[in-house]
């Protein structure tokens, strides 16, 4: 899998707010590095969902 072209395919989501999309393909992705053995490309599209998770409990989560 080349990496660059799927985070580049994903971002758009995110940028857009469509988090449930570019988290399903962030793990869809982990998914088939695994199948892989591709430890590089688990390793990345786990810190990307990560990503995806810190915008989303910066902008809903409660600061209470």
């Amino acid at each position: 899998m080349d990496i660059e072209i799927e985070l580049d395919h994903i971002r758009p989501f995110i940028d857009k707010g469509n988090y449930h999309a570019a988290m399903n393909l962030a793990i869809s992705a982990m998914n088939q590095c695994r199948r892989e053995n591709d430890q590089v490309g688990t390793d990345r599209f786990l810190e990307l969902i990560q990503e995806i998770t810190d915008i989303m409990t910066a902008q809903f989560g409660s600061r209470a």
